[in-house]
């Protein structure tokens, strides 16, 4: 039986891993599909699907956008996406420059509790991706100012913590419409950690797809929740490990995959959205 894991980060955003070895990885574990999905960036597509070629892979290009609604934050994913638009890559680059500000703040806030952060370091840990807090809180466990990253975002980066910074964020209507420009599909990700699902009938109207039904923080019985969800509101269903390498609680590439027959109910959408045909 095939499978994929349609929700993975590379080092172009906050993961720890290039997108050549992300490939390689899937291929050790039989993975017959991946979805790379950075948040603001798609500067991995390229060089996955060079790997993948050669590895018979098949490779998703996507992204994960964050929006805002009152108080809850949404992230929004988008799959088969036309991610070479300049439009898009204008957008992100936009978004990016936000991002590199925010950080900034939160450098400075830092110092305030006697922690003194290089920002080129920072900068440096993000490469050529978009730089967010699990950059700075790489840092802070390495230099020693924090045991873990946990302990970074929960003393001092998390939401509401001392040195925390308000991000720029999308609304939902705004990341739905970016990826429906792109002729993708928009999937709500890991539902369970926004806590409302009065808002999903809202996302649907604004054109959602599909919801993120299969997530390392649903037990069963949330899955089986956005599972009936899913039927009930005519969402396709997605699912992946949100791996990000070496961070972010270390849920590695795999360990939450899909079976491939919900691929190919994402294909089939897909190719009759960019034939004009929905």
């Amino acid at each position: 039986m095939k499978y994929a894991d349609l929700h993975i980060h590379t080092k172009f955003s906050d993961g720890t891993f290039s997108p050549e070895r992300i490939v390689k990885q899937a291929h050790r574990l039989g993975l017959s599909c991946i979805a790379i999905t950075d948040h603001d960036t798609v500067c991995a597509i390229e060089p996955a699907m060079r790997e993948a070629e050669g590895l018979d892979i098949e490779l998703i290009p996507g992204v994960e956008l964050a929006a805002e609604t009152g108080d809850y934050e949404i992230h929004i994913l988008g799959y088969f996406i036309d991610w070479r638009a300049g439009w898009f890559g204008r957008k992100l680059e936009q978004i990016c420059d936000v991002r590199r500000r925010r950080a900034l703040a939160i450098i400075e806030k830092l110092r305030a509790f006697d922690i003194s952060l290089d920002s080129d370091e920072v900068m440096r840990e993000a490469a050529v991706g978009s730089v967010g807090r699990l950059h700075i809180a790489r840092i802070m466990e390495r230099r020693g100012f924090v045991h873990s990253i946990q302990e970074a975002f929960n003393k001092y980066i998390g939401n509401g913590r001392p040195c925390y910074v308000k991000k720029f964020r999308l609304t939902p209507a705004e990341a739905i419409n970016m990826i429906y420009r792109l002729k993708g599909l928009a999937v709500l990700a890991h539902p369970y950690t926004i806590g409302n699902d009065e808002l999903i009938p809202g996302f649907v109207q604004l054109g959602l797809r599909g919801i993120e039904v299969y997530y390392p923080e649903h037990n069963r019985s949330a899955t089986g929740h956005y599972r009936d969800l899913a039927e009930k509101y005519g969402l396709l269903i997605t699912g992946g490990s949100d791996c990000h390498g070496l961070g972010k609680d270390r849920v590695l590439m795999g360990e939450v995959k899909i079976p491939y027959d919900l691929v190919e109910a994402l294909k089939k959408e897909a190719e009759a959205l960019k034939s004009g045909q929905k």
